[in-house]
């Protein structure tokens, strides 16, 4: 599980950077800025510790009485995304709620992090587009109308059964993926951008996390203060 400190962000799209050998860099932006604490999870009253942070404002009217005391408690505006972030007790002490958070204070350029998101909605496909079947139509073998088919799905006589597990049509995408090891381009605090190499899963306007790298060192300013 990752426990590093992280953002809520948003998805803007892509662009190109050039690097210092004039090579082209694809990077993806993605809105981070905005992000406030809203409150602490401890071990002594939780189980666990975890910090709560919301992203963008959300309209009076769309909040219920539960969320409004949430927010007031708080002394923060409704926001409209709220995620737990599990994170040491010593790093949970590190922040203050009600206190708004840049790009800057956990992330720096050349950081590697994790971007979780969820990816766009396929519906139901068959197996060519799911899985990337090659598909029956090149191979010859008397083969007529089942070219996008899937082909066997087992034996008859031995096991008899289809097993677990066997790639076949049916809902592809809308999942939760997080890409790991993205290395951060730029850190832009006056826009509240971050731009990192790579692709990052979901649609423009896609609500996504970013935390530090879990398979990497490098965890970030939190851990390194």
């Amino acid at each position: 599980m990752n426990t590093h400190p992280g953002l809520i962000g948003k998805k803007l799209g892509n662009t190109q950077l050039f690097n210092e050998d004039g090579d082209v860099v694809r990077v993806t932006v993605l809105k981070v800025g905005g992000c406030t604490v809203l409150g602490k999870r401890t071990a002594e009253k939780d189980g666990y510790s975890a910090l709560i942070l919301g992203f963008e404002d959300k309209r009076e009217k769309l909040v219920n009485k539960p969320e409004k005391g949430f927010f007031d408690k708080a002394g923060v505006s409704a926001k409209k995304v709220v995620r737990e972030f599990r994170l040491s007790a010593e790093d949970v002490a590190t922040f203050e709620v009600g206190q708004a958070l840049k790009p800057s204070d956990l992330f720096s350029e050349g950081q590697f992090v994790d971007v979780s998101g969820q990816t766009k909605g396929r519906g139901f496909t068959g197996v060519m587009k799911r899985w990337n079947f090659a598909g029956a139509g090149t191979v010859g073998h008397g083969t007529h109308e089942y070219k996008r088919h899937g082909g066997s799905i087992g034996a008859n006589m031995t096991p008899g059964r289809v097993l677990p597990g066997v790639k076949m049509p049916g809902q592809y995408g809308d999942e939760r993926v997080t890409i790991l090891n993205l290395p951060i381009a730029r850190v832009m605090d006056d826009e509240g951008l971050l731009l990192v190499e790579g692709g990052v899963p979901g649609p423009r306007n896609g609500y996504i996390t970013v935390r530090g790298a879990v398979k990497k060192k490098n965890r970030g300013k939190v851990a390194e203060a």
